[in-house]
């Protein structure tokens, strides 16, 4: 059942990089200067969010010629996403995080590695090397004048090169930073937007006066919990990735619908039979076992759907909360598969619009964050690697990872197109348990 990489394949810890140049990018005409409004999800995701996008060498498309399609490709982004090229501020009235839309621009990187693409190794296997391969500040502007975004092109030794992006996470989600990346390659193929992107972040505003109508178990004030999802360890963590291939994940399916008899709220998809799973040997991993201690998984499920009416699916701000499931540990241990998987089910069962106004009006009220054992934080169905640039699809495209225990994270894999690849980091005994769990849930 599934595979684990027992030993991780030899990494370079150097992709000898020279910067060429950094400059930064301006849209190619004046944009109405104001101050765009942060959502209560928006202003407690302030941290930079770093991808990776690789790409083989193309005939008509060189490294060169791809940084300066990309370069004026972005330019006429900023148009429809003038916020990109704002700074973070605080509005001088309220205190308020915002964004001063004073067309300041974004950062733009030309770099240089002395290895060919096929020599870094395996794509999947997080490789802290790759961070060099971000660009992650223009030197040249004070700390307060930082873009909101900045994209460094990292051209191999045989044609193919990487395409490197960090953005301030207060700016998109992972399902509108997709759109935009979809718009970058229309644009840059010469075509129409590929999506209008809704910039209105007004339409998640809290309600006034604010009313918190649910307990919100899956959220924490900053100054009554212990430390939330965002802070990260200091203790030495061991790193495994477990590969489900697309068998294996309708095994896992199969084996929920075989006891699924009392639990028909369970809905069987790809993801909530996962993380149950996920959960399972994460919960029973635990350091000092406790058939009583409670559990607490998070994850993110996409609200655009869930309000009334819906947003639009190209609104460009966080329109992502934290679904929660929680159980004793001896009922994740002895319940059957299909009561985990309907466990996962009710977090998102739960998000309906009541649910999500009452969770953004609680971010009104407290200052606070999502509070749990640990967070799923899927990348595994964005379809990054699926958008069409003129120079073909990326062969891999993956966020530059960190080792947390309290975040797993689910991955394409790069030739299954429906396995996943669960990425774990954990105190050594945790991982061993967690790896035999694992092993050995499946006969």
């Amino acid at each position: 059942m599934g595979t684990v990489g027992n030993e991780p394949p030899a990494l370079i810890q150097d992709l000898n990089i020279t910067v060429k140049d950094v400059s930064l990018i301006f849209p190619p005409q004046q944009t109405l200067r104001k101050s765009a409004f942060l959502s209560n999800i928006d202003k407690v995701l302030n941290f930079p969010v770093e991808t990776v996008h690789f790409f083989p060498s193309h005939n008509h498309f060189p490294p060169h010629v791809v940084a300066e399609k990309l370069k004026t490709t972005l330019s006429e982004l900023l148009v429809p996403y003038d916020f990109l090229a704002g700074r973070l501020t605080s509005n001088p009235e309220t205190g308020r995080l915002e964004i001063d839309c004073n067309s300041a621009g974004i950062g733009f990187a030309v770099a240089s590695s002395d290895y060919a693409l096929d020599d870094i190794g395996d794509l999947v296997y997080p490789n802290p090397a790759f961070g060099q391969l971000i660009c992650k500040s223009v030197d040249s502007l004070e700390q307060d004048n930082q873009p909101l975004c900045i994209v460094q092109v990292t051209s191999f030794k045989c044609g193919g090169f990487a395409m490197g992006i960090v953005t301030s996470h207060v700016t998109f989600d992972g399902l509108s930073f997709k759109i935009f990346l979809d718009n970058l390659a229309a644009l840059a193929a010469g075509k129409p937007l590929a999506f209008t992107p809704c910039n209105d972040r007004q339409l998640l505003a809290a309600r006034s006066p604010p009313c918190v109508s649910f307990p919100h178990l899956e959220l924490a004030k900053f100054h009554d919990s212990n430390p939330p999802v965002i802070d990260p360890t200091s203790e030495v963590l061991d790193f495994k990735v477990f590969r489900l291939t697309s068998e294996d994940i309708a095994n896992l399916k199969d084996k929920a619908k075989a006891s699924s008899g009392a639990h028909t709220d369970a809905r069987i998809t790809g993801f909530n039979v996962v993380t149950a799973l996920i959960w399972y040997c994460k919960a029973l991993s635990w350091d000092e076992p406790d058939p009583e201690r409670v559990s607490t998984l998070l994850y993110a499920v996409n609200i655009r759907p869930r309000l009334v009416p819906p947003l639009p699916i190209s609104y460009t701000g966080n329109a992502v909360l934290t679904a929660y499931a929680r159980a004793k540990s001896k009922e994740i241990e002895e319940a059957p598969f299909a009561r985990l998987v309907e466990l996962v089910t009710e977090g998102a069962k739960r998000m309906t619009d009541e649910y999500a106004r009452s969770a953004i009006d609680w971010g009104e009220i407290y200052q606070g964050f999502p509070d749990g054992e640990f967070l799923v934080s899927s990348w595994w169905k964005l379809g990054f690697e699926e958008v069409e640039y003129p120079w073909g699809r990326p062969r891999y495209s993956c966020p530059v990872v960190f080792q947390r225990k309290d975040i797993i994270l689910l991955f394409p894999d790069i030739d299954d197109k429906n396995g996943v690849n669960v990425l774990v980091s954990l105190p050594g005994k945790e991982m061993s348990k967690f790896e035999n769990l694992f092993r050995n849930y499946f006969p």
